[in-house]
């Protein structure tokens, strides 16, 4: 990241979702002249930085995409002897890419042609080139399609598989990585393998002395389908917080109520462990941990706890293994973190070469390593730039523009938004018991001209109501919206449940729900406003 030419920022608020790899970009930036490309709804903070910022529509995302793709291609500018070395399904692509003319399709992209195709321009004649994108991209009931469109960018000019130059989901929170390589996925197995592979199901097997079913589970979209037909009458929650987290809420919080039991385990008592039969404390704080976690680029590095777990506190391996040894399973000990690694590394063949005694020596090594005198893939797609024949060749997997499930009109006549803010963290769980936390409220972010329009005045309480609830929240005047255009987090879900109004509409292949567009409209909330604006004192602590 330190050393690539350009980074494109797409649907990433990274400087405040991820500010320790924004310092990173920002070195890249500063000390090497790189160039730093917005592409958001909003104006984002990270904007002041760019060299050039694409005001994308909310749901803009594959035609945009598919705009500079087409760019790229009326210029020339593809990897010609890349894309027929390495890649499959080009002729195909290129014929859907060639149907989004950025002069074309700017009502749905938001963004104006001459822009696209300077975006075209800078991107495929850079030499290193990082796309790195998050929940505006994800967040989306298309979110599969969104992603492959940036896939395919990256594949038409070769910025794949070498140094500097690649894709970046920046994941959402700590060691999401890691749970991923656990095998915390319905379909898959430690090590990302595929659940359906007797072979992988038999190397499991073998070693935890039980046959691993071949049946793909369910995703958290599915599970709340199966709670709402009776097929789930059951959950256990780890360290989630569903009840305050999901969309649509009038529609999540019923299913658990109709739980006939709910366990959840976490470090503190969230909305969903007031609802549960019982819940099992963990000290699954970074400073009470022990064991390893995963990063955004697939290095595995150790960790050690700084702290002794608080009051009655367990470690979640801990008890874990001491529910299994309750219910009587065979086999369940507990083991040391170190001896619970060791046998990830006897099922995981992309993790078997990474013995503890490496991870210290070597501060860390990136999967695969599949021996123990394997020294790391620092590049995932290397093999792309060697010759694949007798391998696989990176697929091109046209994506089509599809506009959000829900559009503004008369009754609900502005777009919400959502995401996260640098003071808070997701649903406010491990940030809210803190001092500085505690000094912020939620607030709608409108455009000043829209809130002149409504005869809004910052601080003024406002309802904001879509067709699934209403939710009271005060305005602030915001740069970074435009007309139309209103944000708010999910940061104080105990002030303001913002996923009361949310749509639950969803991905059908990730199961993601449309966090990122909902059609709403904003009332005053008159007779409340003038007596509970802040004072002039408060408002400037807030600001």
């Amino acid at each position: 990241m330190e050393n690539t030419d350009l980074i494109i920022l797409w649907g990433s608020n990274a400087r405040e979702a991820h500010p320790v790899m924004f310092h990173h970009m920002m070195k890249a930036v500063r000390r090497r002249g790189a160039k730093l490309v917005v592409v958001d709804p909003r104006r984002i903070s990270g904007v002041e930085f760019a060299s050039m910022y694409l005001p994308v529509q909310v749901g803009g995302d594959v035609a945009l995409a598919n705009a500079v793709a087409c760019a790229i291609l009326e210029e020339g500018l593809e990897d010609r002897e890349f894309i027929e070395r390495a890649t499959e399904g080009f002729a195909a692509y290129r014929e859907v890419a060639f149907a989004y003319r950025p002069e074309d399709v700017e009502r749905e992209t938001g963004v104006d042609a001459a822009s696209v195709r300077r975006l075209a321009r800078l991107y495929a004649t850079a030499d290193r080139a990082i796309i790195c994108w998050t929940l505006g991209i994800t967040e989306h009931h298309n979110a599969v399609q969104n992603v492959h469109a940036l896939i395919n960018l990256a594949l038409l000019t070769g910025k794949v598989g070498r140094y500097g130059s690649g894709l970046a989901p920046l994941r959402g929170q700590n060691n999401v990585q890691g749970g991923g390589d656990m095998g915390a996925l319905p379909n898959r197995l430690p090590g990302f393998q595929d659940l359906t592979d007797p072979a992988a199901r038999q190397r499991c097997a073998d070693v935890w002395g039980a046959p691993v079913p071949a049946k793909v589970g369910k995703h958290q979209t599915a599970m709340f389908e199966a709670m709402a037909e009776g097929e789930i009458k059951a959950l256990y929650v780890i360290g989630e917080n569903p009840v305050q987290s999901e969309a649509n809420l009038h529609h999540v919080r019923p299913l658990f109520e109709g739980l006939e039991f709910l366990v959840v385990q976490d470090i503190f008592l969230t909305a969903t462990g007031e609802m549960a039969d019982v819940v099992l404390p963990a000290s699954a704080s970074f400073a009470e941990a022990e064991g390893t976690v995963t990063n955004s680029e697939r290095r595995v590095q150790r960790l050690r706890p700084a702290l002794k777990p608080p009051g009655e506190a367990r470690d979640d391996l801990w008890i874990v293994e001491e529910l299994a040894i309750r219910l009587g399973v065979p086999g369940w000990a507990h083991r040391s973190a170190e001896e619970t690694w060791d046998e990830l590394r006897r099922v995981s063949p992309i993790h078997a070469g990474m013995s503890y005694a490496r991870l210290e020596a070597l501060g860390g090594i990136q999967w695969p390593c599949p021996s123990e005198d394997h020294p790391g893939s620092p590049f995932l797609h290397g093999r792309l730039w060697e010759d694949p024949v007798g391998g696989r060749r990176a697929p091109f997997v046209a994506a089509r523009h599809e506009p959000p499930a829900e559009q503004p009109d008369a009754e609900y006549p502005y777009m919400l938004t959502t995401g996260r803010r640098l003071a808070d963290y997701n649903t406010g769980v491990q940030s809210r018991h803190y001092a500085a936390p505690r000094g912020h409220h939620e607030v709608l972010e409108m455009c000043e001209e829209d809130m002149a329009r409504l005869g809004f005045a910052s601080g003024d309480l406002s309802r904001v109501v879509s067709r699934r609830g209403a939710v009271e929240v005060r305005v602030e005047a915001s740069r970074k919206m435009r007309p139309g255009l209103v944000f708010m987090s999910l940061n104080h879900p105990d002030e303001v449940a913002t996923n009361l109004l949310t749509l639950d509409a969803t991905d059908p292949v990730a199961g993601t729900a449309e966090f990122k567009a909902t059609a709403v409209r904003v009332e005053r909330v008159a007779a409340r406003a003038e007596a509970e604006r802040p004072t002039e004192e408060a408002s400037g602590k807030h600001a």
